[in-house]
């Protein structure tokens, strides 16, 4: 089974002209998309049993990209 990415612009993919505007006028929003991509990454190495961990700690991880992804869909559908 492949490995599934979660980048922010696949997952909104309406929203790329505005992920790329906050990301240049908003310091909130760049930090909590870094934080994203981050938790992203380390559940991808997870998934992919290139770095171990734990079901638990994969499931916390998948709920923090998750609460993560919904704070940036808030802002960035304030915006829209």
């Amino acid at each position: 089974m492949g490995i599934e990415h979660h980048d922010l612009v696949h997952e909104l993919p309406e929203y790329r002209d505005q992920i790329h505007a906050l990301k240049m006028t908003d310091a909130h929003f760049l930090k909590l998309f870094d934080e994203y991509h981050e938790v992203t990454k380390e559940v991808e190495l997870m998934e992919a049993e290139v770095k171990p961990g734990s079901s638990k700690m994969e499931e916390e991880l998948k709920l923090r990209r998750l609460r993560l992804k919904d704070k940036l869909y808030a802002m960035l559908s304030e915006k829209a």
